[in-house]
């Protein structure tokens, strides 16, 4: 069975950010709400979607996202889609352990799935530091790993998706795939090579990161492929 796809939508105002949701809900399994990328992070004004599946994301700027508050605050908008009882929110294992702690907490009886993350937007290390990523996500208690490079070359391209035998070996669910040029392969392969999920744009050019594909570009694509 084939992975899900998940639009991220990373639009400055909660009003063009909704409109949005209700224009892809029907194309999608997940629509991930950039929060960092809010004018005023908020998660109320989302939380009436419940159809298709909410993913909720506050990158800070250290990992390339967009949010430079407070990392108390950024927690708490977090933990605060927990509450409401999205199903999914995504913390960067390079948070600080106090973070992880909080989040661990909240989402340990709740129905949310925790998505460990790791991003490098300027290179894909070795496969030894890799797998040791790997590794570090399984063991941060998160229930999904989330894998993200800057591809250079196909062979860097090659190197992450192989990780899906890795983790299925761990039993670990796992999102791997690269950004760049390179990488736009890799956004399509990952599913059919037992990735978890992969993101896409809402629309041509609207994207949050390098190399996105759109949704009906991606869509079209596994039509053709009969996946």
């Amino acid at each position: 069975m084939l992975g899900k796809i998940c639009v991220s939508i990373g639009k400055a105002s909660p009003d063009l950010a909704l409109a949005q949701v209700d224009g892809i809900a029907a194309k999608v399994d997940v629509i991930e709400i950039r929060l960092d990328c809010l004018d005023n992070p908020a998660v109320t004004p989302f939380l009436s979607r419940v159809d298709p599946a909410l993913l909720f994301t506050c990158r800070a700027k250290w990992e390339g996202g967009a949010y430079a508050g407070e990392e108390a605050a950024r927690i708490a908008l977090l933990v605060e889609a927990v509450t409401a009882g999205c199903a999914y929110v995504d913390l960067e294992l390079r948070s600080p352990a106090q973070s992880w702690r909080q989040l661990r907490r909240s989402a340990r009886d709740s129905a949310t799935r925790l998505i460990c993350s790791w991003h490098d937007f300027t290179m894909t290390p070795s496969r030894e530091d890799l797998l040791r990523i790997v590794t570090e996500m399984r063991r941060s208690g998160a229930d999904i790993g989330k894998i993200v490079t800057m591809a250079l070359s196909g062979s860097d391209a090659l190197r992450v998706l192989a990780l899906q035998e890795r983790a299925a070996e761990m039993d670990f669910p796992l999102i791997a795939f690269c950004m760049g040029e390179a990488g736009v392969i890799s956004r399509v392969a990952t599913l059919p090579l037992g990735g978890y999920m992969t993101y896409c744009a809402p629309e041509k050019g609207d994207v949050t990161a390098p190399g996105q594909i759109c949704i009906d570009d991606l869509q079209a694509i596994y039509t053709h492929l009969q996946l």
